[in-house]
């Protein structure tokens, strides 16, 4: 890996980047993240970035700075941690305080609703193209587990109307079981 303050602007530059050019929240942010610190840059393996989105999914705050603050981590301790977090925190905080000096005009502006409908559109694809990507890797696998906790989950949502920390502590405590047992019988397995 490059030097440290290399690996320390190239995590700020990216974070900032992503988060200054993307509209949708973390579920937008999160693909565009593993494309740039997977495939791109090549820091992170497959199976990291979907542990450190289902942390930040599972963690209190917004996800994309959960996942910044995981991924800074990760790849150069505090300081990392601290960069990718500036970076991802730094372009809403400017946007968000320069529309709130011209709130009322953005606000009953045609041309920005019309905008923002469009922009929605935009979500909605790259939200797919999230389930997608991060479900293939889940048949790849040949798993049923994760399916089953996917089905019982939404079902205990949307039917039962059980409460989402429950449904995240039962899936956490189910896939630290499956962790468990798959460890215990590959060591098993090497023995």
């Amino acid at each position: 890996m490059e030097n440290k303050p290399a690996v320390y602007r190239k995590l700020f530059f990216s974070t900032l980047k992503l988060s200054a050019f993307t509209f949708g929240g973390g579920f937008v942010i999160v693909p565009l993240m593993r494309r740039r610190f997977v495939e791109e840059l090549g820091w992170l393996e497959e199976q990291e970035m979907l542990d450190i989105t289902a942390l930040s999914q599972s963690s209190p705050g917004p996800i994309a700075v959960n996942a910044s603050i995981l991924i800074g981590y990760r790849v150069a301790g505090l300081p990392g941690a601290l960069m990718t977090v500036l970076g991802t925190v730094l372009p809403p905080l400017v946007i968000i305080s320069v529309i709130s000096w011209f709130y009322q005009a953005f606000r009953d502006n045609p041309l920005v609703n019309v905008a923002m409908t469009g922009m929605l559109a935009g979500v909605a694809a790259v939200l797919c193209d999230v389930v997608i990507t991060m479900t293939a890797k889940l048949f790849k696998q040949k798993r049923i587990l994760p399916f089953v906790i996917l089905a019982g989950a939404f079902v205990a949502s949307r039917v039962f109307g059980v409460n989402i920390m429950l449904i995240i502590a039962a899936c956490g405590l189910i896939g630290a079981c499956d962790l468990f047992i798959r460890r215990k019988r590959e060591k098993e397995g090497q023995k």
